[in-house]
């Protein structure tokens, strides 16, 4: 792995040019991404895989978050995979899956160690299968002690998905459900999208109108939980009370697909997997595809770097993909000019771009340099049906660009 300096994660988040309330968020905010901030990443990979278009020669950048991405993009056979990211805790939770992947038996075992997450065999599964296989950086990662003095492989024995910055978040969202009488368990009970939507507008829509709600939700640290920066609040919020358009995004997560079809609703209102043989998972969980990946595992590394540094290594013309997330959204023109001067760079004909953003538009007219911007071709209808379907919700828009 390529270990980068302590301060990578401060120097991307931080605003050099913000004002001192600003800049203390913008420290705050890096403090808490430097924990395990997703247990599971919160794009659909399903889309992602349908705007990328992977080719068999396809070489694959994507920032890797918790690796649900990174592994599922493996079931469209691309020649490789790079997933990279600043934070330690999402390198050491890919290179685990790596590992177990290559080491673990057979597809239960691996099931009940990433799907389930809270079994008590976990640990001596870890210690005995995956521990001696694992990368040295890795290993001390989990089986270091947390602030509550427990080894971080615990997790997998109490419920991965209840941990993490985003985990105490939904936690803290239940809590909050549970003073106001909310049973969030109703959403995962309801048979048809009707009963869905009956849920929402009777039991989760009124609990915006609060007061304290509205109040705590116009905080920018109230959002830190669903890994959203100071510096993308405001984009998130546009014109509107943040209370509203979390509404509207909670709306769309509860009300547009269908819960026997979307693991995104499950892990928001029941804080993991279902546990039912048909139910749904990332493509990389799914007993389908245990044998490709096993296959191909070879394809995919994890590095923990800088994404633009590490594009900007890159040989000319050597990529085919990339996978941004939302990184753009904490970006300025000056540093978007120059992922995409690397970008463009790097790219092969044809290559392809997508990331998503907290406001519906993109981004980049008016903000990336023309001379870029002119040599990408913006796939609008693609984009638009990626956004209308992507079953995280989170996300005001998916976009799509082709190198011209």
């Amino acid at each position: 792995m390529t270990v980068q300096p302590k301060r990578i994660i401060s120097d991307a988040v931080v605003r050099k040019d913000a004002k001192t309330k600003d800049k203390l968020l913008d420290k705050a905010f890096a403090l808490a991404f430097k924990g395990l901030v997703y247990a599971q990443i919160w794009e659909d990979p399903v889309v992602d895989m349908e705007g990328l278009a992977i080719e068999p020669d396809s070489s694959v950048m994507c920032i890797a978050s918790g690796s649900c991405n990174a592994l599922s993009y493996l079931t469209a056979n691309p020649a490789q995979i790079t997933a990279v990211d600043l934070n330690r805790a999402h390198v050491a939770l890919g290179q685990l899956k790596i590992t177990a992947i290559r080491h673990l038996p057979n597809y239960e075992r691996f099931h009940r160690f990433f799907g389930h997450a809270d079994h008590k065999e976990n640990k001596a599964v870890y210690k005995e299968m995956i521990a001696p296989h694992l990368d040295a950086e890795s290993r001390r990662y989990w089986e270091k002690r947390d602030i509550k003095g427990r080894k971080r492989i615990s997790y997998f024995t109490k419920g991965l998905y209840r941990k993490g910055l985003l985990g105490n978040f939904i936690g803290l969202a239940h809590l909050f459900a549970k003073l106001y009488k909310v049973d969030l368990h109703k959403l995962l009970e309801a048979e048809t999208l009707e009963e869905q939507r009956a849920v929402f507008e009777t039991e989760l829509a009124p609990v915006f109108d609060r007061k304290f709600v509205r109040w705590l939700t116009d905080q920018p640290a109230s959002l830190f939980g669903l890994g959203i920066p100071p510096a993308q609040f405001d984009e998130l919020a546009g014109d509107e009370r943040m209370a509203e358009v979390l509404r509207r995004r909670l709306e769309k997560l509860a009300c547009d697909f269908e819960i026997k079809d979307n693991y995104f609703a499950w892990q928001a209102f029941g804080r993991g997997y279902d546990r039912a043989e048909s139910a749904p998972m990332p493509p990389y969980l799914q007993r389908a595809n245990w044998e490709a990946l096993r296959e191909r595992i070879d394809r995919i590394d994890v590095v923990r770097a800088n994404m633009v540094q590490w594009i900007g290594d890159r040989d000319l013309a050597s990529m085919d993909r990339f996978v941004l997330l939302d990184a753009q959204d904490w970006m300025n023109d000056a540093q978007l000019d120059d992922l995409w001067g690397r970008i463009t760079r790097a790219s092969r004909p044809g290559a392809r771009v997508l990331f998503r953003t907290a406001a519906e538009p993109s981004m980049l007219p008016g903000r990336l340099n023309d001379d870029i911007l002119s040599r990408w071709r913006y796939l609008d209808e693609t984009s638009a049906d990626l956004t209308k379907r992507d079953r995280s919700s989170i996300y005001g828009g998916v976009h799509v660009y082709e190198l011209a």
